[in-house]
């Protein structure tokens, strides 16, 4: 972009056009996926009531599973893919295929039907998250990576949000099915906005060389094309006499200079997935176990989203400044002190705070990671990376919602729920101080540069 629209008079980052536009498309997609994967639980109460279904709560998480599994194929696959065919294109596809297999969940006529179309969902569920991010990431300045990541992330606690108040009012008076109805919305509304308006990454453009349309997109959104080949920060532009230039994504990932990183990536990604699926599957069923009415335990799950929309905001402030890895291990222990609390017999409003605080912790720390990893690989490696990562991370959104339904349809008491989310916080905590420093970067300085449009050394990470 023009140096005039990236910073201002002292070198800080602002927010061109064509980064919001970016930014409001993909943050209402994530919008969209938090939504979809938050009403499952919102709706788990009430399939547990559907008398002709005969579901338990181990066979409720069983069925919350047939989504995540397919989230971590369309997460590892469309990720992958991505980086082939471009960004605009799967972010598009991936919308329009969920958004049509949520709706026709309304009409599932039994649990397997209902099964089906979850996992048929989670395949363009699981794409749409390393897409928008990949996309994001490259149409925003590298200095403000992490309040990026932190505004588009959260819209999926905002997702959340709008799940939990629309179940509030939409079950009682409408039935479980028409939360599933409304998950149609982003066909009509967002499909049609990013088909006009959405451009297709530069970098991805060029890579592929198709320098014309690259040009025609630059032109558009008055974007110089010699400060888009070094969009990505220097710390992940691979050394030079590595090789890992003429690698395949796959490849690139596990190869030498990457691998140790990308094996603590992919586990943290699967200890805070397990967090944030097991606090929005079952939450509000288990808040009910706990004495709750089911009006308090959707409340639970509003405070936990709404904690993660405001917490990892104001968090990202620091996350740029101090740098990834002290900013992920806070929030690990963040989530970990929020379930001990809820496993404790407090007065209501000091639970509530717990399960904000929760919401800050978990979410955040899945922000904040994908931030990380967005900064530490090579720009065309991008989307595979934060779909293997988001992708392994389904492993322990798929466990979640079957383990804590299991520990609930045992009769054990409610409180080893908590206990169970808050062992990946601490393990989290510890595997981020193993993340070694990226390829080629130099000695983090206390604070990024402000004197030049690109960095010349790595940010703090």
């Amino acid at each position: 972009m023009h140096e005039e629209s990236r910073e201002g008079s002292v070198g800080k980052a602002t927010w061109p056009p064509v980064t919001l536009l970016v930014l409001a498309i993909c943050g209402i997609a994530i919008v969209a996926d938090g939504y979809d994967v938050v009403i499952y639980g919102a709706v788990i109460p009430s399939l547990l009531h559907e008398h002709s279904w005969g579901l338990t709560p181990a066979g409720a998480g069983l069925i919350g599973s047939f989504a995540l599994i397919g989230m971590l194929i369309g997460a590892t696959t469309v990720g992958t893919l991505t980086d082939k065919l471009g960004r605009r294109r799967m972010l598009i596809g991936c919308l329009a295929w969920f958004s049509v297999m949520t709706g026709l969940c309304a009409i599932a006529t039994s649990p397997e039907v209902f099964g089906i179309f979850r996992f048929l969902a989670g395949l363009g569920l699981g794409g749409v998250l390393p897409t928008a991010s990949a996309l994001s990431s490259e149409y925003s300045h590298p200095k403000a990576r992490n309040l990026v990541f932190a505004i588009i992330f959260s819209g999926f606690p905002v997702g959340g949000i709008i799940a939990a108040f629309t179940g509030m009012f939409v079950i009682p008076r409408f039935g479980w099915q028409a939360m599933f109805l409304l998950g149609l919305l982003p066909l009509v509304l967002i499909v049609p906005v990013a088909l006009r308006f959405l451009p297709e990454s530069i970098v991805f453009l060029r890579a592929k060389g198709r320098h014309a349309e690259a040009e025609q997109t630059a032109r558009r959104w008055n974007i110089t094309l010699d400060d888009t080949e070094n969009k990505a920060p220097a710390s992940t532009q691979a050394p030079t006499g590595t090789g890992s230039d003429g690698m395949s994504p796959v490849k690139t990932l596990l190869s030498r200079d990457y691998v140790v990183a990308t094996l603590c990536f992919l586990v943290m990604s699967c200890l805070c997935l397990f967090m944030i699926y097991g606090y929005n599957t079952w939450l509000p069923e288990i808040m009910r176990r706990a004495g709750y009415s089911s009006g308090s335990a959707l409340g639970f799950l509003l405070m936990f989203n709404l904690g993660a929309v405001v917490g990892q905001l104001l968090i990202s402030l620091a996350a740029d400044r101090l740098g990834s890895k002290p900013i992920i291990v806070t929030t690990y222990l963040l989530a970990g002190v929020a379930v001990i609390l809820l496993s404790l017999r407090l007065p209501t409003a000091v639970l509530y705070a717990a399960v904000a605080l929760g919401g800050v912790g978990a979410m955040g720390t899945q922000t904040f990671l994908l931030a990380y990893v967005s900064k530490y690989y090579p720009a065309r490696v991008g989307a595979t990376a934060l779909g293997w990562t988001l992708g392994f991370g389904r492993i322990g959104s798929m466990l979640a919602p079957p383990l804590l339904g299991l520990i609930i349809g045992v009769g054990l008491a409610f409180q080893w729920n908590f206990y169970a989310l808050a062992v990946p916080a601490v393990i989290g905590a510890a595997l981020t101080g193993l993340v070694p420093r990226a390829p080629g970067e130099e000695v983090p300085l206390g604070h990024a540069r402000t004197d030049t449009t690109v960095r010349s050394l790595a940010e703090p990470t």
